[in-house]
């Protein structure tokens, strides 16, 4: 009797639990912290790292920057106040930290006093780093590049906004690039004496940007052990609009002038994309990552190392069947850590230079941000149920534990089921995986509407991220099994995988999708066939159209930035490289390319209701394909809603506007939802 009593005791009290916890929603969403930048100090004992938070009620957010000790105690703030402080970097010594402030690299010490600015550039500064002996930082500004001197920045800008006459003259492509209008500044390097306080242009007088404006690495600039030499990445073609062909190039430090450039030595080989170069720490080598192919964005990564005594490079793509992301030298030079995609997962790796072998160290989840001080690999972890949060990896003992805790006790009140995946038979009998997240409060004896996922890319994946935009487990919560299928184009899947989704834009992609949705529907009597939904955003836009002439599988479909008319889209868009490779030409030499996969040439066989939405300063899929597709729809008679934001980009980034964003597409869905 009293064992009975026990039991249900347990049961209501595990019952008590469960009730307690509720399906996360938007404004949840923008309450968790968000950890950005982060370093290490030289001895490994501290990490000072940022977070933002966001406020829905002022529409907008606010970086701060918090100290930790390395065994994820003694959290206290660094810097904290109503602006915006980033970018906290730990000088050499490790007793002092610069962070970015109001546009200015700022020093402190590491108990946050005894603040002093360090650079007072008109043009301001970014992305900061140190010289190994503490003497000198290296940063990124804007600026025009016939000027020698910030006041002639200045000048020009208020010459500027004092003119009546606000019109551009353009002269080349790329004049506008995702979301800005580029004008006529470019983003230079600078090397800062920090004990004279004087900077020097290293681009002086360049149009090339540093860092490239697309497709580099996680940092494209370095500098030596000895303080003599830097590496830089960038791209000297003149079609910038047509060319991936960023290049890594080194430099001397020593006997830099103010009225002239640094001489530049190029390293790189290919036609593709170079970038992230990073000296190791015996100063020998240059490691750096190279694509092969001219033109093609989501070519394989693969890792060179440079010797700098001979001048050679020695090419591993052999050796690593991954595409290689961050790279991070181990302390003897003799091995590299390195992130990659994996299937759903971004697993950390081990690559020993001298027997090529590589070791898969941390599986799981998606993992990026590496830094390596002494034993300890320190990492940025994130999946569906948990935001970006710093853990570290024992490389002696293979320990992985977690550091911060910014949303550990908001995130326990949440419901939220794991993400699972499951596999289907593709095009050409090719495997094909998705992620499967099922409905807070899961019952597998209930029938749940499905929303259908398509990512953008097409050269990219759905993984088992905490996404801020398209967050799985928020599409979930209001009773949804999601399916987030990852077909042929995406990443993580072996190159041939990837490169199949080229010149095919609705062939064997649309085959893997659909079967996977016929799958899904076979294998899981919990999914309700009758309501189900896609929505996909960019590629994932331009699939949705192509779904909607031809299947009407779905009860309603939601287009966010998607592709419609792919011929005006090339006239309109600025990273040309782009549509000429995904549709090998231009519309004047492969009309019939463009045709073949173009959405709005099967217009007339639309009959599913359709959500467009779009933002005014997208320049990657400009405005007007949602101004045709919506045209279209409304001519024809089909149930349709355009959401246009006015100021967003490719992306709905500000607070408000992303509440508005779900609730409309919760709406859309239950509208046409069968009871």
């Amino acid at each position: 009797m009293k064992k009975l009593s026990l039991l249900l005791l347990v049961i209501l009290f595990a019952t008590q639990v469960i009730a307690q916890k509720r399906a996360i929603t938007v404004e949840d969403l923008w309450n968790i912290k968000r950890i950005g930048a982060y370093d290490v100090s030289p001895d490994g004992k501290t990490i000072a790292f940022t977070v933002s938070s966001y406020d829905m009620d002022s529409n907008k957010g606010n970086s701060d920057i918090y100290l930790i000790d390395s065994d994820g105690t003694n959290v206290r703030p660094f810097m904290n106040s109503t602006s915006n402080e980033s970018e906290p970097t730990f000088s050499p010594d490790g007793k002092q930290i610069a962070y970015s402030f109001e546009g200015q690299i700022w020093i402190a010490d590491i108990f946050g006093k005894n603040e002093m600015q360090l650079t007072d550039l008109y043009t301001g500064t970014s992305g900061h780093i140190w010289s190994k002996d503490g003497k000198k930082i290296l940063f990124v500004s804007s600026v025009y590049p016939d000027c020698e001197t910030q006041e002639c920045n200045k000048e020009k800008d208020e010459a500027k906004e004092a003119s009546k006459v606000k019109a551009e003259i353009f002269t080349e492509l790329m004049y506008r690039h995702w979301n800005d209008w580029r004008g006529p500044k470019r983003s230079h390097l600078y090397v800062f004496d920090i004990a004279t306080k004087k900077y020097i242009d290293v681009t002086l007088k360049s149009k090339h940007d540093v860092p490239p404006i697309a497709l580099g690495g996680t940092l494209d600039y370095a500098i030596a052990p000895d303080g003599g030499e830097a590496a830089l990445t960038m791209n000297q073609d003149e079609m910038l609009a047509t060319s991936t062909n960023n290049d890594v190039f080194i430099f001397s430090t020593t006997g830099l002038k103010n009225n002239a450039p640094a001489e530049l030595k190029r390293i790189s080989t290919s036609k593709g994309n170079d970038n992230q170069p990073l000296y190791s720490p015996d100063g020998k080598y240059i490691a750096f990552k190279s694509m092969k192919r001219a033109g093609f964005e989501a070519d394989k990564l693969d890792l060179i190392i440079y010797d700098r005594t001979t001048g050679t490079s020695i090419d591993y793509k052999d050796a690593i069947n991954l595409s290689v992301g961050e790279v991070v030298w181990t302390a003897d030079s003799k091995s590299i850590y390195f992130t990659a995609e994996k299937e759903i997962f971004t697993p950390i790796f081990r690559f020993d230079i001298a027997s090529k072998k590589v070791t898969e160290l941390v599986k799981e989840n998606l993992n990026g941000n590496i830094l390596l001080r002494g034993d300890f690999i320190f990492f940025k972890k994130q999946k569906s149920t948990l935001p970006v949060e710093l853990f570290s990896y024992n490389t002696k003992s293979g320990e992985v534990k977690q550091l911060t805790n910014c949303n550990t006790e908001f995130m326990a009140q949440f419901d939220m089921q794991p993400t699972e995946s499951f596999w289907s038979n593709g095009a050409e009998g090719a495997k094909v995986q998705s992620l499967l997240i099922k409905p807070p409060f899961f019952d597998p004896n209930k029938k749940y509407q499905m929303i259908f996922l398509i990512h953008g890319g097409p050269q990219g994946n759905w993984a088992d991220d905490f996404h801020f935009r398209w967050n799985t487990q928020l599409f979930a919560s209001k009773g949804y099994v999601v399916v987030a299928p990852n077909p042929r184009g995406s990443t993580g899947y072996g190159q041939k995988f990837t490169d199949e989704i080229s010149g095919d834009w609705g062939g064997k992609a649309y085959i893997d999708l659909m079967n996977t949705y016929d799958n899904a529907i076979k294998t899981f009597p919990f999914i309700d066939g009758n309501n189900t939904f896609a929505a996909g955003g960019s590629y994932g836009g331009y699939m949705v159209n192509w779904i909607a002439g031809h299947t009407d599988r779905f009860n309603a479909l939601v287009s966010h930035a998607g592709v419609y008319n792919l011929e005006s889209m090339y006239g309109a868009t600025e990273e040309l490289w782009f549509p000429e490779w995904e549709y090998e030409g231009t519309p004047w030499t492969n009309r019939a390319m463009y045709g073949k996969w173009s959405p709005h040439r099967s217009a007339d066989k639309i009959n599913t209701p359709m959500l467009v939405v779009h933002g005014a300063f997208d320049f990657r899929v400009p405005e007007g394909q949602a101004f045709e597709l919506f045209t279209t729809l409304q001519r024809r008679g089909i149930p349709s809603k355009f959401l246009y934001f006015p100021d967003e980009t490719h992306f709905v980034t500000k607070p408000q506007n992303a509440k508005l964003w779900w609730n409309t597409i919760f709406d859309w869905f239950d509208k046409y939802t069968k009871r």
